[in-house]
């Protein structure tokens, strides 16, 4: 009957216990940890130890000259605004309408909530309209900037745009109108005669804190018929 049934793991082996420091002839075998040292002592030494073994990686280290990164950007660029090319500072975490503003002076383009969501900060980069206030200016130093300052021409003369928005009575504030002004500009040159619900969307992402989107869009149609 030995042979039958599950393999006892246990049969083979010697009696007496498995660590051998605790049988009797493992009296004289010295202990890792001596019997007399607290918990405390023992973690203070653990933690005394390393702190010297790394001031020692520390002090016997050799010194290697400091290298600026490959990868840094460069701060000074060109800008090209309203036709002229800029040479200016710019961090690379600098915002398009920080440098517009305080840069290059142009202060048409307004900063509203700063978040991308009033439109008063609108430009146009390769005609295309953007929110300055979070678009970095290393991500369109290649690219065309227009702002509200570059829409009438070179002698003064009002875009259509411009004069058809003065007609309906659309800035009541004007914090906002130079957002709506390159926006509608934008839309008049991709599409010349836009209809009301094409304006209105192109309209759709510059908030007017006085309420006058109808006279806007009246303004943006008014100019389609001009253009």
């Amino acid at each position: 009957m030995d042979g039958i049934g599950p393999f006892d793991p246990t049969v083979g082996y010697p009696s007496g216990p498995a660590i051998k420091e605790i049988g009797p002839e493992g009296r004289h075998i010295p202990l890792w940890k001596p019997l007399h040292m607290s918990r405390r002592a023992f973690l203070r030494g653990v933690v005394c130890s390393g702190t010297v073994i790394a001031g020692s990686a520390y002090l016997f280290s050799t010194a290697s000259p400091a290298r600026a990164d490959a990868r840094a950007v460069e701060r000074m660029i060109s800008l090209t605004v309203n036709g002229r090319t800029h040479t200016v500072d710019v961090p690379p975490n600098e915002t398009l309408a920080f440098t517009i503003r305080y840069r290059l002076g142009l202060t048409g383009t307004k900063v509203g909530c700063n978040h991308a969501e009033c439109g008063a900060c609108t430009v146009m980069a390769d005609g295309v309209t953007v929110y300055s206030c979070s678009t970095l200016t290393h991500r369109v130093r290649s690219k065309e900037i227009v702002t509200v300052e570059g829409i009438a021409a070179p002698d003064g003369t009002l875009h259509p745009v411009q004069q058809a928005f003065i007609e309906e009575l659309a800035p009541q504030c004007g914090f906002c109108t130079p957002g709506q002004v390159v926006s509608a500009v934008a839309l008049l040159n991709k599409n010349p005669r836009p209809t009301v619900d094409e304006a209105r969307h192109a309209l759709s992402g510059n908030l007017c804190r006085c309420g006058a989107y109808d006279h806007y869009l009246r303004g943006v149609m008014k100019a389609a018929e001009r253009v």
